[in-house]
């Protein structure tokens, strides 16, 4: 069965146990997640089906968007509640310097993502390695703050909600704000509630064409040739500038990379 559908991780479950879990309920043995969330968040989780699951890197998932809850006073190695080491009281901070602060982080920062998160360190996730007390350093990156906002601060615990790139660490984040007033910080709530195009809907199946981040291209040729994976000539398709483009038929559809020649990237799909 081929599907595209967005799910619902609940937190305090890993991204791979939820997708076992689903795997089980729709008798499915070939599926895939992109945008894993680490074990503590909650939220949208796309998931894909059978040959679907080759069309993740195809797919709009960005900007993605969280709500979450930093606890101002909290210390924690893994910057939310999992690993909390002390609780300190700390000063109501005037909301007009919580607004500049978040002004001021829009736009690209650099953070080093929390030893418990979900990046792989030689083949293992860096949350499992941290729990192991195994001594390793995760790089520095870089994630892009698009927008971002207050929900609720009602001290110690501020709401706020960011839409971010791939890639982007909410739990540093959260840090990053906190240390700018000079104390610790800890998400005890994060969620995510949209990634790109996509958002929960109860696990509705959902049309992969509407979802795809490449532009539609259209063959002039038989349709037969892309049935049967014959090489394609670039002067058959409508448009020939080099990219990355959708070919839509009847009943299926490909994927097609075109630099001066035309290269399958992905070849005859089925549309459920």
């Amino acid at each position: 069965m081929n599907a595209l559908f967005v799910t619902y991780k609940p937190p305090f479950v890993s991204s791979n146990a939820h997708l076992s879990f689903l795997k089980r309920k729709y008798n499915n043995k070939k599926a895939g997640f992109s945008g894993t969330l680490d074990p503590f968040a909650k939220g949208v989780l796309v998931i894909a089906f059978g040959k679907y699951t080759r069309l993740f890197r195809f797919l709009k998932k960005t900007p993605k968007k969280y709500v979450a809850t930093l606890w101002l006073g909290a210390k924690s190695e893994s910057l939310d509640i999992e690993k909390i080491e002390c609780i300190k009281s700390v000063e109501k901070i005037d909301l007009a310097k919580i607004q500049k602060e978040i002004e001021n982080l829009k736009g690209e920062i650099s953070y080093t993502p929390p030893k418990f998160c979900a990046k792989k360190v030689d083949g293992k996730r860096a949350y499992e390695l941290a729990r192991e007390s195994v001594d390793f350093k995760l790089k520095s990156s870089k994630m892009s703050i698009y927008d971002m906002r207050i929900i609720n601060y009602s001290h110690p615990f501020l709401t706020f909600e960011a839409e971010v790139s791939e890639g982007a660490y909410i739990r540093s984040l959260g840090d990053i704000l906190a240390n700018r007033f000079g104390v610790f910080g800890a998400l005890c709530n994060l969620e995510r509630i949209e990634e790109g195009k996509f958002v929960y809907n109860g696990e509705k199946f959902l049309n992969p064409l509407e979802y795809l981040d490449i532009e539609e291209n259209f063959y002039l040729g038989s349709s037969q040739d892309l049935y049967l994976g014959r090489k394609l000539s670039v002067d058959l398709l409508k448009t020939r500038d080099n990219g990355i483009f959708y070919l839509k038929f009847e009943n299926f559809f490909s994927i097609i990379e075109v630099d001066k020649e035309v290269k399958y990237l992905v070849n005859r799909i089925d549309l459920c």
